[in-house]
């Protein structure tokens, strides 16, 4: 017995010696439904490990059923957890750097967003977040627009005296400074406060304009088009320590399998600011388009109110943000 017991010892360390890693599940936790392209991110990540065979395995917790949305950074960090999509933004309160990837006009289109992701200002925040224990496996922006009761919104002097619903803190600070008052809600919310004669105006995310049948409550919509002021980025997290202890066929695996969900994840996004805007347009909704020249406006203004008080908050918060404003 104790021969059976040495030999099985043996092996184990051997099998460890030559980079072998029995076969192991991780988690990954994320807030959506199936259908969300957020999930199917995910879900493209977990078939390609899965189909690399390298005695890995990816279970998808969607639908918040194993973290609550803002509570997962902090498990990852831990290890607690080992994989999530989430807004970087929902970590802001531990790390307020994290707070630049929800800020107005930071990001202009799509393509954009593809460019900061490879740039000196996302390297510095994935310094910040391997001080947590955390790398980024897919980068990704989702956009948004605006929506109006009773009007259009694509420049700073539409939302002057609006009761308005707006994502973020920072694009509350900026609609403020454009004169309009500010009622914060979740986004499920923003169809009965339309309806309730509560808000004149929102803004969010596109998929959520659609899934929350805001078309039903407005007269024209401002979807994320050449140019938007609302992106917000959510990537796919890992804990760095799980990642490092796989053997390099699973890191391989799982960096190719994040290589084919990004690819996905950008072409999809465009699409679904596209598709929103038919949705809208098929209810019966005016479609307005925002131009650079607004665009140039929006983002003045949030210079002297967004930008100004994050870069006033947070230590090194100017450098950060002059990274994020030198890509082009």
């Amino acid at each position: 017995m104790k021969f059976m017991l040495k030999a099985a010892v043996g092996a184990a360390a051997i099998f460890a010696s030559f980079g072998f890693a029995q076969a192991e599940t991780l988690r990954l936790s994320h807030q959506w439904s199936n259908k969300d392209i957020r999930h199917k991110v995910a879900q493209i990540v977990a078939d390609e490990v899965a189909a690399a065979n390298v005695d890995l395995s990816i279970k998808i917790y969607g639908s918040k059923s194993l973290f609550k949305p803002r509570e997962q950074y902090r498990p990852l960090s831990r290890g607690a957890l080992e994989m999530a999509v989430l807004p970087l933004s929902y970590a802001g309160g531990q790390r307020p750097e994290y707070n630049l990837t929800l800020m107005p006009g930071l990001v202009k289109n799509h393509d954009h967003a593809a460019r900061l992701s490879v740039s000196p200002f996302m390297r510095s925040l994935e310094e910040i977040m391997a001080k947590d224990d955390v790398m980024v496996l897919v980068h990704g922006y989702l956009a948004g627009g605006f929506s109006g009761k009773e009007k259009c919104i694509t420049k700073p002097e539409d939302v002057k005296g609006l009761q308005m619903r707006a994502a973020g803190k920072a694009f509350e600070q900026m609609l403020a400074g454009a004169g309009a008052s500010i009622a914060s809600m979740a986004s499920s919310e923003i169809y009965n406060a339309l309806q309730t004669g509560v808000l004149n105006a929102a803004n969010t995310s596109s998929a959520s304009f659609v899934s929350y049948r805001i078309y039903e409550q407005v007269s024209c919509y401002t979807p994320a088009g050449d140019v938007a002021l609302w992106f917000m980025y959510q990537p796919l997290l890992m804990n760095k320590s799980t990642f490092e202890r796989l053997n390099e066929q699973q890191q391989g695996a799982l960096r190719k399998a994040a290589e084919k969900a990004q690819a996905y994840y950008l072409a999809e996004a465009k699409k679904q600011d596209a598709a929103s805007a038919e949705v809208f347009r098929e209810a019966g909704v005016e479609i307005a388009k925002m131009s650079a020249e607004d665009f140039a406006v929006w983002r003045a203004l949030a210079m002297e109110t967004s930008y100004k008080k994050f870069a006033s908050e947070v230590e090194n918060g100017q450098q950060l943000l002059d990274k994020a404003l030198a890509v082009e």
